[in-house]
């Protein structure tokens, strides 16, 4: 094999990945950030918590802070959809207190391979505090969220 076409297959990652969708956006997420997809359920109010804080997450034995998208990122707090899944997602190492963080969504997220090559930065959005980046895959637009931020607005939340 050449080594043209050696770089080329080597170039060609595909990722798999969830489209989670939200009420405005759809977050896109790398399967391996994503610890379950779970079903959804009443959450457990936090006392003075902000409002894109929804509550408490019961997930294996775990209390797991539930975070509105796009509350967080200054947009409007939606009720949980019945319908839709809690995304529950690894953390980034932030804090071993906060194993886990939840994002409610508002529909039934769908698996897709996605070719690293086909990932483009979407300049024509904005991109908002807890937005790593907004992208395009072909003519689609997806957000793929600062996972990290998250954890940190959590802790700043008083959430443990």
């Amino acid at each position: 094999m050449s080594e043209g076409k050696l770089a080329t297959i080597s170039n060609d990652v595909e990722i798999p990945c969830l489209l989670v969708p939200l009420l405005d956006s759809t977050l896109l997420l790398p399967t391996v950030t994503v610890a379950e997809m779970a079903a959804m359920r009443p959450v457990g109010s936090i006392p003075n918590a902000p409002r894109w804080l929804l509550g408490f997450y019961e997930w294996r034995n775990t209390k797991v802070p539930v975070v509105a998208f796009e509350g967080v990122n200054g947009g409007p707090v939606t009720p949980l959809n019945p319908q839709g899944r809690m995304a529950v997602l690894n953390n980034t190492g932030v804090d071993d207190r906060l194993p886990f963080i939840a994002v409610p969504t508002q529909g039934i997220p769908r698996m897709v391979r996605v070719h690293q090559d086909e990932i483009e930065e979407n300049s024509d959005k904005p991109k908002r505090p807890y937005d790593k980046m907004q992208v395009k895959v072909g003519l689609e637009e997806f957000v793929i969220p600062d996972i990290h931020a998250l954890e940190l607005a959590c802790l700043e939340a008083e959430v443990l």
